[in-house]
């Protein structure tokens, strides 16, 4: 496949690749040079680098609601 850069170093990607790629209109690329060939990812969005990152569980509902309500009242002491 070829695309053509236009005079403002502007190209179309070709549909095939962005039907491969599940690109849609306003989705980021990353470009990056690897051994002299340039390459081009889907770029991740930033909150995804956490996926995993925050363990949570069911919690304490009751016992949160007094720890927030305990720091509010020391930040107005």
């Amino acid at each position: 496949m070829q695309s053509v850069i236009t005079s403002k170093f502007q190209t179309t990607i070709p549909k095939a690749v962005r039907e491969n790629l599940k690109l849609s209109v306003q989705d980021a690329l990353e470009w990056k040079i690897e051994r002299g060939k340039v390459v081009v990812y889907p770029a991740q969005k930033k909150f995804l680098q956490y996926k995993n990152t925050v363990k949570t569980g069911k919690g304490d509902i009751p016992a949160d609601i007094e720890q927030a309500r305990t720091m509010r009242v020391e930040r107005y002491r």
